[in-house]
């Protein structure tokens, strides 16, 4: 390969490629290592003006890698791959904490683009990551941490993918297939995490009986959903469904506690101007959107007469779709291998789970309360990622 430079890359930890000396998965330092990692982002106060920050460091505390440890060890020698190449999406801020952590879980040294956006969140998890790797405890994991952002530049992502054992994409499908181009070694494996379709299924019935501290509860849970990241996320829903009698006056009481709960939420004159466009839009194409109720520039509501092409239906900003069913089974001809993440309100989860599994669906792969649609973690789009990340030495 002919030299690549790589003077543009800024590095936020570690200095270049990681060595690569591959651990068995879930190693005591590695643990460790990740649950003070979690008390460190834990004890400072600014970290609470982030809850996805807290999520990453909820996930990383000891006691859930000693639970993610027992449901892993299946008897079988393991060791990471060697080296792992993580790319990860611009829009999702916390995503690259996630996919690093992965990487060390399974054993592998790392080496991860970071959002080229400047999110405060990337600067708090990295700032804490190297003052753990600065201490002596932690030596030995530091050359198996390196996080770098640059502009998308394929040499240099060449440069990368020519000397992974793993490579892990996160993006949108354009990011994924342009990515594909640029080879990997023969013997390396890849993770692919493309565009997905989310949705929200709530029983009207349960909002109806919800006390208004429960029903506060709900909206701020909905709300971390969605517009935490504007709904950028492919797990944030885009799709709100209805199920049983009552929707009118469910969505009479749930939508004003929803905009009491974004009322926290900075929208730019710039965002309402693209999400206004984006309704015009989807009107002006004949969608088939039958009528929208507007709560002031925060909440736009499109509701839906039927669910033919709703994939296509992708908000963004506070930008919803609604559609009113007697039950679950009417989204069965629609469910494809696009879906991913179901989140439900009233509902009884393993009913839903049947669903999918005895209706044999392609799609959804995550089925989970409302407030969970960003809780990212070890099993994700169908992958067990740190089983794909390790390979077995049988013997």
């Amino acid at each position: 390969m002919k030299n690549v430079r790589l003077d543009s890359i800024a590095w936020l930890v570690g200095d270049g490629l990681p060595l690569t000396r591959p651990l068995p998965p879930y190693s005591d330092i590695v643990c460790r290592f990740l649950g003070e990692l979690s008390r460190a982002l834990l004890r400072d106060q600014a970290n609470r003006d982030f809850p996805d920050v807290a999520a990453f460091a909820f996930f990383c505390r000891g006691a859930n890698l000693k639970r993610l440890k027992e449901g892993f060890c299946d008897g079988k020698r393991r060791l990471g791959r060697g080296l792992a190449f993580h790319i990860t999406p611009t829009n999702v801020p916390i995503n690259f904490a996630f996919s690093l952590v992965f990487g060390l879980l399974a054993g592998n040294s790392n080496i991860v683009r970071i959002p080229a956006k400047e999110w405060p969140q990337v600067g708090i998890v990295c700032s804490a990551v190297r003052d753990l790797l600065a201490t002596p405890e932690y030596g030995e994991l530091r050359p198996l941490v390196s996080m770098a952002r640059y502009v998308r530049d394929d040499e240099i992502t060449g440069y990368f993918s020519g000397r992974c054992d793993a490579r892990v994409i996160w993006g949108g499908d354009d990011t994924v297939t342009s990515v594909r181009k640029i080879p990997i070694p023969p013997r390396s494996v890849e993770l692919t995490f493309a565009d997905r379709y989310s949705c929200c299924a709530i029983s009207a019935d349960a909002v109806l009986r919800a006390g208004e501290g429960e029903l506060k509860k709900l909206a701020d849970a909905f709300y971390n959903d969605t517009f935490l990241v504007d709904q950028n996320a492919c797990s944030s829903p885009n799709l709100i469904v209805w199920l049983g009698d009552g929707a009118d006056e469910a969505k009479e009481r749930f939508w004003p506690a929803v905009e009491k709960s974004a009322a926290r939420y900075r929208l730019e004159p710039a965002h309402v101007t693209e999400k206004y466009t984006l309704l015009c839009d989807y009107l002006a194409a004949g969608s088939g959107i039958k009528r929208v109720t507007m709560h002031g520039n925060l909440i736009y509501r499109a509701e839906l007469g039927d669910l033919n092409g709703v994939e296509g239906y992708r908000g963004k900003m506070g930008l919803f779709f609604e559609y009113d069913a007697a039950s679950i089974e009417e989204l069965a001809v629609y469910v494809t291998n696009k879906w991913q993440t179901l989140t439900y309100y009233g509902l009884d989860a393993e009913k839903i789970a049947l669903f999918v599994t005895d209706g044999r669906r392609t799609g959804i792969d995550r089925i989970v309360p409302v407030g969970a649609a960003l809780d990212i973690g070890v099993i994700w789009d169908g992958y067990d990622i740190v089983s794909a990340l390790s390979r077995i030495v049988s013997f």
